[in-house]
């Protein structure tokens, strides 16, 4: 395994939510991003990002991980979620606060 798609691994088995997209969540770079991060933020629940933009060989590798071509990408619990058109509607049906909630406790 290479050492990016090491990395990719551990970062996403390190965190029960993390959003690969592009820019960050205070300045998302694509629309597809922000509308990801809004429905993320809108859950109340601590997230996980990296900057595919600043990270160039794991904006290239991370297709290849997860069979999935395009960013913004979510993994819940070790699991890829999706993209943005999926995140929005689990937002929108309510589902995504669900799954955000059973993975990451509320804050003391």
């Amino acid at each position: 395994m290479s050492e990016v798609l090491a990395t990719i691994k551990e970062q996403i088995e390190s965190n029960p939510v993390i959003l690969y997209m592009k820019g960050n969540p205070n300045q998302p770079m694509c629309g597809f991003s922000a509308r990801a991060v809004q429905s993320l933020m809108a859950c109340e629940r601590r997230f996980s990002y990296v900057d595919v933009l600043s990270h160039p060989e794991i904006r290239a590798t991370l297709p290849q991980y997860a069979n999935w071509p395009t960013f913004p990408q979510l993994y819940i619990n070790g699991e890829l979620v999706g993209g943005c058109d999926i995140i929005t509607e689990l937002s929108e049906s309510g589902e995504l606060v669900k799954m955000i909630q059973s993975a990451v406790p509320e804050e003391e």
